[in-house]
């Protein structure tokens, strides 16, 4: 919304797309890195590190879909658990550091502090892989409506507790993990977190229970897309960027369609890359920091144009806050290009193209379909009504019984393949004789939609200009949900080309089969 007042639709939209694609990449690394929890604790779980992945995914739609105060209410028990099992490592690290127990020594820190070869690219280098652990504070400023009153003051509360924990959290294990001197795993199946936790607790219950809060956290970390991509999704479908069906709710009021279109996107990368989260990583937080960068430009030609109270103040900040943004992305773009950053830096522009599309079809739409009020009239006539029929049974009583009750003007329509269908239809219906016109078409090539579809072109050059044509087709309704294989195969047909094909209203007669 930032990017599309104050820089344009265009600039919006790209904004929109970025998140979205961010969105998705949280759920895929937050549930891999999950699982890389579970199978750094149970190395036997190695083999199903993607149906587990798949499963927590698809237990976090379910919640979601639940409604949000339900899952609120599920994901604070684990958040709470894991930053006090976090706290209680970074709080025994730190004694092994003072007191020099547990292999911890001081002196790591100090020397991996200063690496030889540093430059300033290495820095910037680190700093934009640092900066990918800060990806979903977003969620927080696109969920600021949905705070409680006063919104801003809380959701700046949450910011500021968000960033001092992770200060604690990411600081402590980074420091612990050199003073232990600690390397990552080159296969990717146990974390550094594990392995500090370890040498921290051993394999007691408290590195344990320090794991399985560490893959709950994870996994509901993937939330904060839950949260986020339904509500972005709906916010674009009202600027009609989107599929309008994404601004419904279900009767739990959460955004069912953009919950389950996360759940299915996340499900497909996490198949795509098998569940690894270094996989995964090269494609994250590019658009995060691209939507950063756009809504900080956004901001600071918002001052630059309002030009209030303290606004250069305000420019300034949001200044540096754009230009560190876009040097984090061009970083992450050069440097993780090859390792998979190419898949979101071409699918940007592709969704880009799709959405801006999709708008410019609402639009056309909409004018199409726009009338003058002041001159248009309803003018009411009856319709011309043609009843497609196989042969004579209770359904096509019912549905010629119908037919009547809206309009004299019907029709029996029967296809005939062969001269004797045709005689022994007529002669049938004269002896019924219900007082409806039959019509007998003789389809040589055992055709139905054409002679159709060929009696209607007749029927619509005869009418008068503000008469309708319906089509009524009876129907049976099965009693067992396989006996629909067996019947309406001709009526469904016949339903789904008319509707593509002319401006006629086509309607169904059901009729309740019994057995």
């Amino acid at each position: 919304m930032v990017s599309k007042e104050n820089l344009g639709m265009m600039w919006g939209r790209l904004t929109g797309v970025s998140l979205m694609i961010d969105y998705t990449l949280t759920v895929a690394v937050s549930i891999s890195a999950g699982v890389q929890a579970i199978t750094s604790a149970f190395p036997v779980t190695v083999p199903y590190i993607v149906p587990i992945a798949l499963l927590l995914v698809w237990c976090m739609v379910w919640l979601n879909l639940r409604g949000t105060s339900e899952s609120g209410t599920v994901f604070a028990i684990p958040t709470y658990f894991f930053i006090i099992c976090v706290l209680a490592l970074v709080g025994k690290g730190c004694y092994d550091l003072i007191t020099g127990s547990g292999h911890a020594h001081a002196e790591s820190i100090v020397t991996a502090g200063v690496p030889a070869g540093l430059t300033w690219f290495v820095l910037l280098k680190a700093f934009s892989s640092g900066c990918s652990a800060v990806t979903g504070v977003e969620a927080i400023s696109d969920a600021v409506p949905h705070f409680k009153t006063p919104s801003v003051k809380n959701a700046k509360r949450t910011l500021s507790s968000l960033g001092l924990l992770l200060a604690v959290i990411f600081g402590g294990v980074t420091m612990l993990s050199l003073a232990y001197g600690i390397s990552p795993d080159p296969k990717g199946h146990t974390s550094v977190l594990s392995m500090v936790t370890e040498h921290a607790f051993g394999r007691s219950i408290l590195y344990y229970a320090t794991q399985i809060a560490t893959m709950m956290i994870l996994t509901l970390a993937a939330n904060t897309s839950f949260n986020g991509f339904p509500i972005l999704a709906s916010i674009m479908a009202q600027d009609k960027n989107f599929p309008r069906m994404f601004t419904y709710r279900g009767d739990r009021l959460s955004y069912n369609y953009g919950i389950i279109t996360l759940g299915v996107l996340a499900s497909v990368l996490l198949l795509v890359f098998k569940g690894r989260t270094d996989a995964l990583i090269p494609l994250y937080a590019i658009g995060v920091f691209l939507s950063f960068t756009l809504a900080q430009s956004g901001l600071v030609r918002k001052w630059l144009k309002e030009r209030m109270q303290g606004w250069q103040r305000k420019a300034f900040i949001n200044g540096l806050g754009a230009l560190v943004s876009l040097a984090v992305l061009a970083i992450f773009c050069f440097t993780k290009f090859i390792e998979g950053a190419w898949i979101v830096i071409v699918l940007t522009p592709v969704i880009l193209v799709v959405i801006t599309k999709i708008n410019r079809h609402y639009d056309a739409v909409a004018c199409e379909l726009r009338i003058n009020l002041d001159e248009t009239k309803i003018t009411p006539s009856q319709p011309i009504i043609i009843v497609p029929i196989a042969g004579i049974h209770k359904a096509v009583v019912s549905s010629l019984n119908y037919a009547k009750s809206l309009s004299p003007n019907v029709i029996a329509f029967f296809i005939a393949f062969t001269d004797e269908d045709a005689d022994k239809m007529e002669e049938k219906w004269k002896k019924w004789n219900p007082g409806v016109r039959l019509v007998v078409f003789k389809s040589r090539y055992r055709t139905i939609i054409r002679p159709l579809n060929e009696f209607i072109e007749r029927i619509e050059s005869h009418a008068a200009n503000n008469q309708s044509i319906m089509v009524l087709l009876p129907q049976f309704i099965t009693h067992k949900w396989w006996h629909r294989l067996l019947h309406n195969q001709s009526a469904n047909r016949i339903r789904h080309k008319l509707q593509a094909d002319k401006d006629i209203v086509v309607a169904t007669v059901p009729y309740h089969l019994s057995r």
